[in-house]
């Protein structure tokens, strides 16, 4: 499952070393979008009791909440701060209107319900994604689904000009790559190392998936997966107020230490 997972020293190195601003935008970091997936009539995945969209909230405005406390000079939007549904294109709106600097989507997880309990009771951690074409089997998995609440958008085939359910579509993926790649790799990278080695999350590290969400932003994006709700273990956890500041602790410093890194360049 692995594919692409960057010693987090090195993608530093590399994104910093190598850096050179498109045009004039600066990446210094005053506004970030924060997104938690799902919402309203969709549900997102399933775990035994909980609903992917209440974790996911529940765990952003967390992160919300952390950065606007402790990192000065950034202002934070949400996409979604209670249970409503947002089409992905407005996801993608509000960050891009906005001209915000830093996009964070925050999921969870899930295997197929026909996967064995063996299976379900073994697979559980977090993984982030970068928007990118190199799809593994379990990343356009998780793509197709992601992208499958287009779906339940009214006049979606008006709006959107791919099925998110066809492997065909995600050619349209592949035609392009993000001028902001490297930097969602940094804070991407970022967040992985806090979830692993601070918030004590099992890592199935960064990857690449062509998710319609960050391929319409115009700024650094990443995906987070916080957990498997179909892991009954991990499904606890997820719901334990404590474990989920644990978890919306690493992706806030992983935001506070990107913000740095640019700010010293600026």
């Amino acid at each position: 499952m692995r594919n692409l997972v960057l010693p987090i020293g090195l993608t530093i190195f590399l994104v910093l070393a190598s850096f050179h601003p498109i045009g004039k935008r600066s990446f210094a970091v005053t506004k970030i979008v924060i997104d938690p997936g799902h919402g309203g009539k969709d549900p997102g995945t399933m775990g035994s009791y909980t609903k992917e969209k209440d974790v996911a909230l529940q765990v952003a405005l967390k992160v919300g909440e952390y950065v606007k406390k402790h990192v000065s000079g950034i202002e934070v939007i949400f996409t979604r701060t209670d249970d409503t549904f947002i089409d992905l294109k407005k996801r993608s709106e509000i960050a891009n209107n906005h001209d915000a600097d830093l996009f964070v989507s925050i999921h969870a997880n899930s295997l197929p319900k026909s996967t064995p309990l063996s299976r379900k009771q073994s697979i559980k951690g977090s993984e982030v994604y970068v928007m990118g074409a190199q799809n593994t089997e379990r990343a356009l998995d998780v793509a197709k689904r992601e992208n499958s609440v287009i779906l339940l958008e009214e006049d979606y085939e008006k709006n959107y000009d791919f099925d998110p359910q066809s492997e065909e579509s995600y050619i349209l993926f592949n035609l392009t790559q993000s001028a902001y790649q490297d930097n969602s790799l940094l804070l991407a990278s970022l967040i992985d190392d806090q979830l692993k080695n601070r918030a004590g999350r099992r890592s199935y590290g960064v990857k690449q998936s062509s998710l319609y969400v960050m391929w319409s932003t115009a700024m650094p994006s990443v995906l987070v997966e916080i957990g498997y709700l179909s892991n009954p273990l991990e499904e606890k956890e997820l719901n334990n107020p404590d474990v989920q500041s644990y978890i919306a602790s690493g992706i806030y410093r992983a935001i506070k230490e990107y913000k740095e890194a640019f700010d010293a360049q600026n």
